[in-house]
């Protein structure tokens, strides 16, 4: 969780300097402004690694927190795909995962009778 958020955190720098790395795609069905979604991608990648700070910790509500805030790095990773689409696609990939295995620790913790 931690490693996608620095990896938002760094999307986000690049896009903000408005480096020549991104591609400008016309006629996409949303368009956005690169700095702007830079400035999301920040903010959201810090938010994400504060929150993979707080898993680390144990608290429940961290689980939830990071739950919410990796769908939402998964929604804006997806929205970024006319950017960059395979660094995009991999950020979707590695939050999606994040989202699974918070989920699987919660389930583990809940006891449900079944063996790991």
């Amino acid at each position: 969780m931690i490693f996608g958020g620095v990896m938002a955190v760094f999307e986000g720098i690049t896009a903000i300097a408005e480096d020549d790395l991104f591609v400008a795609t016309r006629n996409y069905v949303f368009e956005f402004s690169l700095a702007g979604w830079g400035w999301v991608h920040l903010v959201l990648g810090v938010v994400i690694v504060l929150a993979g700070g707080a898993v680390l910790s144990g608290a429940l509500w961290a689980r939830f927190f990071g739950v919410a805030v990796a769908g939402l790095g998964a929604i804006a990773n997806f929205l970024w795909v006319p950017h960059y689409p395979l660094w995009a696609l991999t950020l979707v990939a590695v939050n999606i995962f994040v989202v699974w295995a918070l989920c699987m620790g919660m389930h583990r913790e809940a006891g449900d009778g079944r063996e790991a």
